[in-house]
């Protein structure tokens, strides 16, 4: 499976399972409809989380929750910046604003892309 396919995926999940009520239909739009600006960044900060764990050694495993949702946090925020010239402010809102649902959604995607580049342990 391709890194922004992982990432998105990961993401889809984690909104369905932590978004209170009915999510907008973009934050769930499949894979294949999403546009191609939105898969670059997918899969680019996809690969920014698997080297940071590759670099560590694994060691990344080690980070709390939090500090995993805040490095995707920022990946995401620092492509939102190469794509647009004025995002919107919730595109690059700091970790501290951004709701709950999307703090524990970003910790899911982490820990997904974790488990793609080492099997969970038995």
């Amino acid at each position: 499976m391709s890194d922004g396919r992982i990432f998105r995926e990961a993401w889809i999940d984690g909104v369905n399972k932590h978004y209170p009520g009915e999510p907008k239909p973009g934050y769930i739009t499949p894979w294949d409809e999403t546009p191609e600006w939105e898969r670059e960044a997918a899969a680019a900060v996809c690969g920014q989380v698997r080297g940071f764990i590759e670099v560590s050694e694994g060691h990344a495993a080690r980070l709390t929750r939090e500090q995993k949702g805040r490095f995707v946090a920022i990946c995401w925020t620092a492509q939102m910046f190469k794509h647009f010239e004025d995002p919107k402010p919730g595109y690059v809102a700091d970790w501290a604003d951004l709701p709950a649902w999307q703090r524990e959604t970003d910790s899911d995607i982490f820990e997904r892309i974790e488990r793609s580049v080492r099997p969970a342990r038995r």
